[in-house]
């Protein structure tokens, strides 16, 4: 009976809501604040929840959890971006999209103050100082401060230095100016207007409006030189040098490109993560780059992050950018804004360059999580084997099988198992081919799959998540065939060697299609892997086989020489080679004085200029 009244209450608020853009916030029976989302039209999109079935997940999880909806109307779409980003990270609801880089990162302060001071704070403090960043990346705001102390001398000191207080003369100089770091500005060696010039060259290198204050040096160098004035002329020409040789240093992507926003975004479909790039450009040169992770709840869309992302990044570093570049068409308006999705020239570069970036950050992070967590890289390979395969389970438990004889002689079969990309050699299995005579290796495999299964089911084992047959379309359709008398559901994939015997292609389904599968990738590598291991185990085995038989074989043809004495022979020299060099007192020693005799007047006969097979 409650729930009913709830659902009238709700339907109630829906029914009322205004047909325009706005935000909307859901809360629980405990009146926490659960979720916030924006709107065009919130009658439409809040009634989008109630009025229709959602899927099994998280989102019709949170509208059986919604007990109240409260909403805040505004004059455009802009605004309630800006108000919904502001309200998420306000009261971090639990379906909303998390933002995993919370953290303050330092800015430049240029103090509003005489004799403006320069440093570097993670603290915001709004009395008229001038703030440049946030700088995510600290070596780069470090190298932007040396620039600066070395092109300007600039107090460092803590003091007042007000006009009453200098003409009071309250001040002494300290080292920074004996040092020549510091022009002495609290004893009246400098004057304020010569400081503050300096200190607008200074706001304009912070700017990224590097080009411009280096044309302004390289125009004061070339008056003071006219001037014949050439002591100066140097100063001025090693500022401008410094600034050069900064500029060199910094990502120079375009010389007509100025004030432009540069985004991208890369998904992690097995993380439910994405992560969005930032560029700023100013002066064709790239200004701030940055790049964070949202961490989604309810299967947000690219395009639903994206947007949310852009908000956040042009709100933390102050961008008033009239361009924004993105990867595709976005349902978003900012005013006075153009949305670009370039297709050609220096702004595809650039958007290029923003997509390279996000796409290292996503494979570092990988790199950083699998560090911590092994077991995590392999799953996430599995879960790439069944997305590829489409099976319905992940492949925790992969066998490989595959055949090993010679012109038929001595055939043999292996097979081996990876348990979470791990081989699991205490399962690994050898089979002597019983049945088949002749190189048949499709017979060989179907007897070899038989023999496994029909034992499975019998001692009721466990059965893999994946076969693979190291093989091509044929063999599949061998295994098929007795997987499918046996009444299994196993799924059956083939790996296909090239010419030059490399693992070449991963084929599966029936008839069997091609996988495609880029090479030199941890998936390819994995493989690789079994396919390599799976050939070592059978032909070694093949190897072992074969050698026994030939020992044996040149050992049975002495006359005298019976089992046991064989058996002595091999046990104390390993191969018909040793015993054939051993000197007579070896041999007697092991066999006795009769037999040592007769061994060694066999292998000393002459025998036509044959020579025995040896392992």
């Amino acid at each position: 009976m409650e729930e009913l009244r709830t659902n009238d209450y709700l339907k109630g608020i829906v029914q009322n809501l205004p047909d325009s853009p706005g935000i909307y916030q859901y809360l629980n029976a405990e009146g926490t604040i659960i979720y916030v989302g924006k709107a065009k039209n919130l009658k439409k999109r809040v009634s989008s929840y109630f009025n229709r079935e959602h899927e099994v997940g998280k989102t019709r999880i949170l509208v059986s959890k919604i007990a109240d909806i409260r909403y805040i109307v505004v004059k455009t779409e802009e605004d309630a971006l800006l108000l919904e980003n502001n309200l998420i990270k306000k009261y971090k609801p639990r379906y909303n999209v998390l933002l995993k880089d919370d953290k303050t990162y330092p800015s430049i302060c240029v103090q509003n103050e005489y004799f403006s001071r320069i440093f570097k704070t993670r603290k915001i403090i709004r009395n008229g100082s001038s703030y440049y960043g946030p700088y995510s990346h600290i070596p780069s705001m470090n190298a932007v401060l040396e620039l600066i102390k070395h092109l300007y001398p600039l107090r460092t000191c803590n003091l007042n230095l007000s006009p009453e207080n200098i003409r009071a003369g309250k001040f002494k100089v300290c080292l920074e100016y004996h040092i020549k770091n510091c022009a002495g500005p609290c004893i009246g060696m400098q004057s304020l207007q010569d400081y503050q010039k300096n200190i607008d060259e200074i706001k304009e290198i912070l700017k990224g409006n590097t080009q411009e204050v280096a044309r302004m040096l390289f125009r004061r160098m070339q008056e003071l030189a006219a001037e014949m004035k050439f002591e100066e002329a140097q100063l001025v020409k090693e500022k401008y040098m410094l600034i050069e040789n900064y500029r060199s240093t910094s990502e120079v992507v375009s010389n007509v490109l100025h004030n432009i926003d540069v985004f991208s975004i890369e998904e992690d479909s097995n993380e439910n993560s994405a992560f969005i790039n930032y560029l700023h450009i100013t002066n064709g040169a790239i200004n701030q780059a940055f790049t964070f992770e949202y961490k989604k709840q309810l299967n947000e869309t690219k395009e639903e992050l994206l947007s949310l992302g852009i908000i956040e990044m042009r709100g933390r570093y102050k961008s008033q950018s009239r361009e924004i570049i993105v990867p595709f068409e976005l349902d978003m308006e900012l005013k006075d804004v153009a949305f670009t999705i370039p297709q050609r020239g220096d702004k595809k570069k650039l958007l290029e360059l923003s997509i390279l970036n996000v796409k290292q950050y996503r494979a570092d992070r990988l790199k950083q999580a699998e560090k911590l967590n092994p077991e995590q890289r392999t799953v996430r390979l599995l879960k790439e084997i069944q997305d590829q395969l489409h099976l319905d389970r992940l492949p925790i438990r992969i066998e490989c099988f595959d055949n090993s004889n010679i012109q038929g002689s001595d055939p043999v079969a292996g097979c081996v198992v990876f348990v979470k990309g791990k081989p699991s050699k205490k399962d690994y299995r050898k089979y002597d081919i019983k049945t088949v005579e002749g190189p048949d290796d499709y017979a060989s495999m179907k007897e070899v799959v038989r023999r496994r299964y029909k034992r499975a089911i019998e001692e009721k084992t466990e059965l893999p998540d994946l076969l693979i047959t190291d093989g091509g379309k044929g063999q599949m359709s061998a295994v098929k065939e007795v997987i499918d008398e046996l009444n299994l559901d196993i799924p059956i994939a083939g790996l296909a060697k090239d010419s030059k015997h490399r693992t070449s292609e991963l084929l599966f389904g029936f008839p069997p299609q091609t996988v495609g599968m880029k090479q030199n990738t941890p998936l390819f590598r994995l493989l690789t892997q079994i396919q390599d291991e799976v050939h070592r185990f059978a032909i070694t085995f093949h190897r072992d086989k074969r050698s026994k038989r030939q020992i044996a074989s040149a050992l049975d043809e002495i006359k005298g020489i019976g089992e046991k004495t064989k058996t002595a022979l091999l046990k104390e020299f390993k191969s018909v080679k040793r015993i054939k060099e051993a000197p007579h007192e070896a041999l007697a020693a092991v066999v006795g004085e009769a037999k040592a005799q007769i061994i060694q007047a066999y292998f000393n006969q002459d025998q036509s200029g044959e020579t025995l097979t040896e392992a």
